[in-house]
């Protein structure tokens, strides 16, 4: 009877565990891990950015959000010349309108995963945004990752699926700094003190991707001596086009 008891115990362990299996996730599909690429084209002599400043600043708290804020110098001749701006950020942000074709160049302005637009001081728009281009590239999403390593930044990206839209882009390097804060003396925002949350400072080619299995390798002391203290990397298809792989390196 003992014995009997026994192995009806181990039955149902056996059974158990075969029911875990069955239903616990396994690893996270490229599409699972996609991730809201959400690039606020901002100036410090705009009235209308502070608010839409704030919120990329409660985006960037978020796990499945690369919240990145790129400062355009259109707006200097108002009387204050934003010292963050970049005619870079500035010549970006055209290049998605063209890319759209839409002509649709203005301050504040979200661009999310290069494929949807939307006001940066709305809230919901911008929710509406991300969830439009997740729709869009969730299926054609590539498993991007950058770690640091012996020394080393270590970026890597996965292969495309067989039947996959895209099969080859750009790896960009994204160093920004994580918090700019700025006193305004001159023109629309003058007497205001605005933060500024991920500060795009640089961004640079680092590698083609073919739609195969890559990664290289950059100098840690290289990357890190620039004087930011954060970075992130893109895998954009085209020069203006969809962004979609893309990972943050959390901590340096």
């Amino acid at each position: 009877m003992k014995t009997h008891r026994i192995g009806h115990l181990h039955a149902i362990v056996v059974l158990l565990a075969g029911l875990a299996a069955a239903v616990a996730p396994g690893p996270a599909s490229a599409a699972e891990r996609f991730t809201s690429v959400v690039e606020l084209f901002t100036s410090q002599g705009c009235s209308s950015c502070p608010p839409a400043d704030a919120l990329l600043g409660e985006l960037a708290k978020g796990d499945d959000i690369i919240a990145l804020s790129l400062s355009v110098d259109y707006w200097d001749y108002l009387g204050w010349k934003d010292t963050l701006a970049s005619p870079a950020n500035s010549a970006r942000q055209r290049a998605y309108a063209r890319a759209r074709n839409d002509r649709a160049v203005y301050t504040p302005q979200v661009v999310v995963n290069g494929v949807v637009h939307a006001a940066g001081n709305n809230p919901a728009r911008v929710a509406q945004a991300r969830e439009e281009a997740r729709a869009q590239l969730r299926d054609a999403w590539v498993g991007v990752s950058i770690a640091s390593q012996d020394g080393r930044l270590h970026v890597s990206a996965d292969a495309s699926g067989e039947n996959a839209r895209y099969k080859s882009g750009t790896l960009w390097l994204v160093l920004y700094s994580k918090m700019e804060k700025v006193k305004i003396k001159r023109g629309e925002n003058a007497g205001r003190t605005i933060r500024y949350h991920n500060v795009v400072r640089e961004m640079s080619p680092i590698g083609m991707w073919r739609g195969e299995a890559m990664s290289l390798d950059l100098p840690r002391s290289d990357v890190m001596g620039r004087g930011y203290d954060g970075c992130a990397v893109l895998l954009q298809a085209g020069s203006a086009g969809p962004i979609i792989g893309a990972a943050m390196l959390s901590g340096w």
